[in-house]
């Protein structure tokens, strides 16, 4: 694929998989001291979700949004397996993001009370 969308989402991925180990093994050591770097971690994998959606959408050829055009995009996406990302894998991470979400939530509201 060419264009911004994999270099851009690449990256992204690779950032947020790579502090998810550290991440995980602090909070598995003290599980209150990290709801901050869980929160920050989090936003950011939600973020690069959205960016990468977005850039693929925005370099997709014939795409009413297309702004990158010239190369053959996210093309390559439309096609099995790899349309298992958008379809399958993008909406997973999505949903296990807003349950991270919403179980800091729910933390902060009981060591409120």
């Amino acid at each position: 694929m060419s264009g911004p969308f994999p270099q851009s989402a690449g990256w992204g991925d690779v950032i947020v998989g790579l502090t998810a180990i550290p991440l995980t093994l602090a909070i598995a050591r003290n599980p209150r001291g990290h709801r901050g770097a869980v929160f920050a971690w989090n936003v950011f994998g939600t973020l690069d979700l959205v960016a990468a959606v977005t850039l693929g959408i925005m370099s997709a050829p014939g795409s009413p949004l297309q702004v990158f055009g010239g190369t053959i995009g996210s093309t390559a996406v439309t096609m099995l397996p790899w349309s298992n990302i958008p379809t399958l894998l993008v909406p997973f991470y999505l949903i296990t993001h807003g349950i991270i979400f919403a179980k800091l939530a729910q933390a902060d509201r009981t060591a409120v009370a």
